[in-house]
């Protein structure tokens, strides 16, 4: 056999072998579905709050995107959602529809957020704590989440649980604390990873993400959410 014929021999082969192992390997299909730190914009996101009173006043809502705050990096960016609990049951909450699902079809979600808090978890406050007293809440819906306006209160057309349960529709994550004695600003994060919620998609392959905070301390609570990740299980 000529050399020439030789080196014909070995590139046929390592071809094959090449195409054999391409045919052998399985594309690595990534669980994420969305993620998002939020430093170009608010992606989309918007932010409401529901379950309280037409009557009641001095709520002091407000939504925005910011810095995080001092001592964090403040170059960093983030959601920054503010309001006072007035009704002792207030859902401060961000939204935001994700597309390109398969349609009508069960998703298992994991919500991984991290978030500032400036608030003890063992801290004492009107009605309860303001850091061990306020759920943090993710969940997905088919339809928009709306707040719906019922004999003068204003409730989430959702099944997100009440306070320290989470629902059908958002899952329970943990609270706020941001640990013993905290008075400064803390990055924390909360995840559902234990307990996957299963929703369904819509027939157009959408679905309604949902971030909030159930609060249970009558005060004031201003929150900075730097990262939103969801992956599928």
């Amino acid at each position: 056999m000529t050399v020439k014929s030789i080196l014909l021999f070995v590139t046929i082969s390592f071809s094959l072998i090449v195409s054999s192992c391409k045919e052998d390997m399985t594309p690595v299909q990534s669980n994420t579905l969305y993620q998002s730190n939020f430093q170009q914009n608010q992606d989309g996101w918007t932010a409401d709050i529901a379950d309280y009173s037409t009557q009641q006043q001095d709520i002091r809502f407000e939504s925005g995107w910011a810095g995080l705050p001092s001592p964090l990096d403040t170059t960093r960016k983030s959601i920054r959602v503010s309001s006072m609990n007035r009704s002792d049951d207030l859902f401060m909450f961000l939204k935001k529809k994700l597309t390109g699902l398969q349609p009508n079809t069960d998703y298992r979600l994991v919500f991984d957020i991290e978030l500032a808090s400036a608030y003890a978890t063992n801290s004492i406050g009107v009605g309860g704590s303001p850091g061990g007293s306020v759920y943090l809440k993710a969940g997905a819906t088919a339809t928009e989440p709306a707040k719906v306006l019922d004999d003068d209160f204003y409730t989430i057309n959702l099944d997100k649980g009440n306070q320290s349960t989470g629902g059908k529709d958002a899952a329970l994550l943990g609270n706020i604390g941001a640990g013993e004695d905290v008075t400064d600003y803390k990055l924390i994060t909360r995840t559902n990873a234990e307990n996957p919620l299963t929703v369904r998609s819509n027939a157009a392959g959408e679905l309604w993400l949902v971030v909030g905070t159930d609060s249970g301390y009558e005060g004031l609570t201003t929150l900075y959410y730097s990262n939103i990740k969801v992956t599928k299980k």
